[in-house]
C-alpha cells in the first residue's frame, strides 16, 4: 500500500509522545504539531516524523491540511486545550478529513476529591476563604483568582518557562508564592511541597494519571487535605478513544479511501 499524504498528530502531552512513536513504528508518515520547542524535543527523530512548532488558528490549520495532504487527524492535545480541538474539528468536518480524539483515561478512584464543573464554580463559591491553597492548574487560569489574594493564601505551581512565570506574576502571585517544576512529580516530592507550604486545600484539573492526578489523590488522603478537581470540558467529539490500538486502526483506515 502506497501511503500518499500524512497523518496529523496534535501533540504536546506525554500521551502524544507514545502515540507518535507507535504511528512511526507502523510506517506512517506523521506531522506532529506542538506549541513550544521544549515539547518538540520529546518526539522521535525520524524521516517519517515531521515536527512543526507554534500556535495554530483556523487559517493556519486549513493551510496545513492542504499543504501536507492530511489524510487523518489524531487529536492528543491536553484535555483542557478546548480551543484547538474545537477549531480542528470544524476544519476537519469542512474538509472531509477523518478526526479521532484520544482522551486519556479518567481516574477510577474518584471517591475522595470534590469535583466541580468549572473554574467559575470554584471562584463563585466559598471554597478558598482563609485557606492555604496550592493551585496546580497551569498558568492560563491563574488570573481568575486575583480577587481571592486578600481572602486566602494562594500558591501556584507552574512550568519552568518564562511565559508561565510572567502570567503568574501578572495574576498577582509574588515570587514566594510560585514554584516552577516540570512533571512528572513523585509522590514524595508532592507531599514535601504541601508540607513545606502547610497546604490545607489543593486545586487541580482532571488530567488523569498522565497529569499526576492519581498522586495528588494519594497525598491528599495521606495528609487529610481537601482536594478540588475541575472536571474536563465536555466536547462533542465525532470519534474518541482511550486505546492506542484504536488509533492505529484509524490510521490504516485513513489510507484505505
Amino acid at each position: 500500500m502506497t501511503k500518499v499524504g500524512k497523518l496529523w498528530l496534535i501533540g504536546g502531552t506525554g500521551d502524544s509522545v507514545t502515540i507518535g512513536q507507535s504511528i512511526k513504528d507502523n510506517s506512517f508518515h506523521c506531522l506532529i504539531t506542538v506549541t513550544t520547542p521544549t515539547a518538540a524535543k520529546l518526539y522521535p527523530s525520524d524521516s517519517l516524523v515531521d515536527l512543526q512548532i507554534g500556535k495554530l488558528d483556523t487559517a493556519n490549520i486549513r493551510q496545513l491540511c492542504h499543504r501536507e495532504t492530511i489524510k487523518g487527524i489524531i487529536d492528543a492535545s491536553h484535555p483542557f486545550a478546548v480551543n484547538i480541538s474545537q477549531t480542528v474539528m470544524q476544519v476537519a468536518e469542512n474538509e472531509g478529513i477523518p478526526y479521532l480524539r484520544y482522551e486519556r483515561p479518567s481516574l477510577t478512584d474518584n471517591s475522595y476529591p470534590l469535583y466541580l464543573n468549572s473554574f467559575e464554580d470554584l471562584i463563585r463559591g466559598d471554597y478558598l476563604r482563609n485557606k492555604r491553597v496550592l493551585l496546580t492548574i497551569g498558568c492560563k487560569n491563574l488570573d481568575q483568582f486575583q480577587s481571592w489574594h486578600q481572602q486566602a493564601t494562594l500558591y501556584a505551581r507552574i512550568l519552568p518557562q518564562l511565559d508561565s512565570l510572567q502570567m503568574a506574576l501578572k495574576a498577582g502571585f509574588s515570587s514566594s508564592q510560585i514554584i516552577a517544576l516540570r512533571p512528572p512529580i513523585t509522590l514524595e516530592l508532592e507531599q514535601a511541597l504541601w508540607q513545606q507550604w502547610a497546604i490545607d486545600l489543593l486545586v487541580t484539573k482532571a488530567s488523569g494519571t498522565q497529569g499526576g492526578e492519581d498522586i495528588k489523590v494519594q497525598v491528599a488522603k495521606k495528609l487529610a487535605v481537601p482536594l478540588i478537581v475541575i472536571k474536563r470540558p465536555l466536547l462533542n467529539y465525532p470519534q474518541q478513544t482511550e486505546q492506542l490500538s484504536d488509533i492505529i486502526k484509524f490510521c490504516y483506515k485513513c489510507f484505505q479511501k
